[in-house]
């Protein structure tokens, strides 16, 4: 099969395709090339400096944004159960009181790793702040 790329018709059973061009022509492609070279080929310049407590508080940000995320809904699903009539007198105790430690826990945790409240608020853009 004879198939070449510019003519995409067959005749046998080789495939050849013609080769590429050496040189990119658009920029995205090239900014790609140059990352994708092997190491020693690249700029030294565009090696990256991580610092490990960054990259720690990094993480705990994170983390933390999800707890604070979850333990909202469960704020929220527990006024709903609340307002529906279906937790007892003691029920609603406990969870009140289970919420609000786990709210200082999380208060505690950030205070630790040097967050405040808005650390843990991320801004998806048009979809505006998180929590």
């Amino acid at each position: 099969m004879n198939m070449t790329a510019d003519s995409g018709v067959s005749d046998g059973d080789r495939f050849e395709i013609s080769p590429l061009p050496q040189r990119v022509a658009s920029p995205a492609i090239s900014d790609f090339a140059k990352t994708m070279a092997p190491r020693a080929k690249r700029a030294s310049s565009r090696q990256m400096n991580l610092d490990a407590d960054k990259k720690k508080n990094g993480l705990a940000q994170l983390v933390l944004t999800v707890v604070k995320l979850l333990h909202e809904l469960l704020e929220k699903q527990a006024i709903r159960r609340i307002d529906g009539g279906g937790l007892t007198d003691e029920e609603i105790e406990r969870l009140g009181f289970t919420l609000m430690r786990q709210s200082e826990e999380i208060a505690r945790i950030a205070r630790e790793f040097g967050l405040e409240s808005d650390d843990l608020n991320l801004d998806l853009g048009p979809l505006g702040k998180l929590l």
